[in-house]
């Protein structure tokens, strides 16, 4: 493990310090950036998250992907957190605090518009940071990528009827230029430039493949900590000037995050899953479309509403815990031997 891989935890703190304390010194370069977008989906970013991906795009070989078949129970576990579990607890959580604990902290209408860009953010299972926090796991990259191309296609038919019986909303449109525009961004471009370059370099032998991914690492680590800069530095001022309803809306996303996690690893470790296809397949369930929730969230409720606040809140809180996990996964890998 390379020294910024080995301090990676420290990275990100810095990060998300050096992202506030910019964007609160910087605020119209980091708006100029932040409006460099198209349908909700900002192209700076998208470029970080390509940076990060491609890599591990490398990695993927088809000619194993037909084995994926043989081993189903990774992709059982995976549907049934995203789609059976996981949009059910995150509205049960936002009512619980939002409408009980929280109460007298947070008017009603703006209680409601949280538990609303919970539930969204709940709904909306991970399409882009996956492949990163599966790469970090020395998940298998083939497995990987089926679980998030068959979540892509459930998420198509289920999103919105999911989303209009939670928020008891009949209307919900899909905003389908997010979800397709980042689908073919996040997946489908560093997914054939990733095959690509394997086909040019696969006949040299693995240890071609190998280096040239070792190579690619820092870039992907540096864009992490970009992105990480970025999404703090694009939010900075409503931190420092609502820290209070940031942490209210942390607190239940932390609890729901690290507790399907939770409900996955230790389903994972009874179905007996190997750990490289237990660990990507438990991060699909916990980490989320932030885009598509962040974009339904100021279609439904308006940009400045309580729901785009709490979409954004699960984009600042996702990285840092994401990486938490990824450590614990790292660390419990003897527990799948």
């Amino acid at each position: 493990m390379g020294f910024f891989e080995r301090y990676l935890s420290v990275w990100v703190g810095l990060c998300i310090i050096a992202g506030v304390a910019v964007g609160s010194l910087f605020p119209d370069f980091f708006a100029l950036v932040a409006s460099l977008e198209y349908a909700h989906v900002n192209l700076v970013i998208a470029v970080l998250i390509w940076l990060m991906i491609y890599p591990m795009m490398i990695q993927i070989d088809f000619s194993s992907i037909k084995d994926v078949g043989k081993k189903p129970k990774g992709l059982v576990l995976t549907l049934v957190v995203n789609w059976l579990i996981k949009p059910f607890t995150m509205a049960l959580l936002g009512w619980l605090f939002f409408k009980g604990i929280f109460a007298d902290w947070v008017d009603p209408q703006t209680a409601t518009e949280y538990i609303a860009g919970m539930i969204l953010l709940g709904v909306a299972p991970c399409t882009a940071m996956v492949f990163v926090w599966s790469h970090l796991t020395k998940g298998d990259a083939n497995y990987t990528l089926v679980q998030v191309s068959i979540n892509d296609l459930i998420m198509v038919i289920l999103f919105a009827p999911i989303t209009a019986m939670l928020l008891g909303v009949t209307d919900i449109t899909v905003p389908w230029n997010t979800l397709i525009l980042s689908v073919v961004l996040y997946v489908v471009l560093p997914l054939i430039a990733g095959v690509v370059t394997r086909k040019k370099i696969e006949n040299k032998g693995e240890q071609a493949v190998t280096a040239i991914i070792e190579r690619f690492k820092p870039f992907s680590i540096l864009g992490l900590l970009i992105t990480i800069i970025l999404l703090f530095g694009f939010q900075a001022e409503t931190i420092l000037a609502q820290p209070q309803d940031i942490v209210l809306i942390a607190i239940p996303l932390l609890i729901q995050t690290y507790g399907i996690f939770a409900i996955a690893y230790f389903a994972a470790k009874k179905m007996k899953l190997p750990h490289n296809v237990a660990a990507p397949a438990c991060m699909i369930g916990t980490s989320n479309f932030f885009e598509l929730a962040v974009a339904v969230a100021i279609s439904l409720f308006g940009l400045h509403s309580g729901a785009a606040l709490a979409t954004v809140v699960g984009v600042l809180v996702e990285v840092p815990v994401m990486l938490s996990l990824v450590w614990f996964a790292n660390r419990t890998r003897h527990w799948f031997d």
